[in-house]
């Protein structure tokens, strides 16, 4: 099993797409399209479930084609394109040149569900101790078209290692939208408010 250095931050950056269209009816959830999923979360009445929303991007399949217009790499920091947001929930494809990650971060009120599409995304996950502060606790890796979930309360680092010399696409879906994060430093107590910049450059 590898893991990657945690620690290090990055700006989260959004580039929003216009909206795809959907169909005016939900379709059947079994295999959802990029467009299904869409029309999946447009349809809801209230935050969906974390069984639910990994069940949709597990048997999502999704063709290259519906992602182009999402697809956008830039150097420095990994770029978050927006596909959907609505009060309950927002999708999000989320583009890595190798050595891009995240910061140690949780998502304060929000839980969520990441598909690899293409290449190899490290996670890292960590225990938050108020006296002792942030330790580690395991790294898994994750390949083309698997899926992993995290809950409301679940600290994790995501990133493209930089052993892997290819880029990583991942599509991510968060109830409700992600606001203001808390990010964390391993061996400190101390817990920071981070906003995603959702600027362009």
């Amino acid at each position: 099993m590898k893991t990657f250095n945690p620690g290090g931050t990055s700006n989260l950056s959004t580039h929003v797409e216009p909206t795809i269209e959907t169909p005016a009816e939900v379709p059947n959830t079994q295999s959802l399209s990029l467009a299904g999923l869409v029309a999946a979360l447009n349809a809801q009445q209230g935050r969906p479930r974390l069984e639910q929303i990994y069940e949709w991007l597990e048997s999502a399949e999704i063709s290259c084609k519906e992602l182009e217009p999402y697809l956008g790499f830039k150097e420095g920091n990994y770029w978050r394109h927006r596909v959907c947001r609505n009060e309950f929930a927002e999708m999000l494809v989320l583009c890595w040149r190798p050595g891009h990650r995240t910061p140690i971060h949780d998502h304060n009120g929000s839980h969520g569900v990441v598909k690899v599409y293409d290449g190899v995304m490290w996670e890292t996950t960590f225990v938050f101790d108020e006296v002792k502060g942030l330790g580690y606790k395991s790294g898994r890796e994750r390949s083309r078209g698997e899926v992993t979930g995290s809950d409301v309360p679940d600290i994790h680092q995501l990133g493209n290692p930089e052993v892997s010399g290819q880029d990583l696409i991942t599509i991510h879906i968060y109830a409700p939208p992600l606001g203001v994060l808390k990010t964390y430093k391993v061996g400190s107590p101390e817990i920071d408010l981070y906003t995603p910049d959702d600027s362009q450059s």
